[in-house]
């Protein structure tokens, strides 16, 4: 028997599947590994944010592609929803403590 205590070994970080960022710029040559790039992002739930941008870099066509996740949407617009309430709610009670003052 030992007498060595036992020690407790954590996961290491490779065995957590990695969480997704709300929001990602997808970049590169304008070619078919880019578009794979973006239609994988869209199998993974991620929809596009705005329009493409294109420029050139005196060699080739780098385009660039925002992708969100639907969620991440959801959060923003209950946040500004949330702030907007409490706005309102400010705004009620400073008019209360005004009235009747010139």
């Amino acid at each position: 028997m030992s007498d060595a205590p036992a020690v407790a070994t954590l996961p290491s970080q490779q065995d957590k599947p990695e969480e997704k960022l709300s929001y990602r710029l997808i970049t590169g040559p304008d070619n078919r590994e880019f578009c794979e790039r973006i239609t994988a992002a869209l199998a993974e739930g991620y929809v596009l944010h705005g329009s493409p941008a294109a420029t050139f870099n005196g060699t080739s066509v780098i385009v660039a592609q925002a992708v969100i996740l639907p969620a991440a949407i959801a959060t923003a617009d209950a946040a500004v929803a949330t702030a907007v309430d409490r706005l309102d709610f400010d705004e009620d009670l400073t008019a209360q403590a005004f009235e009747g003052h010139a």
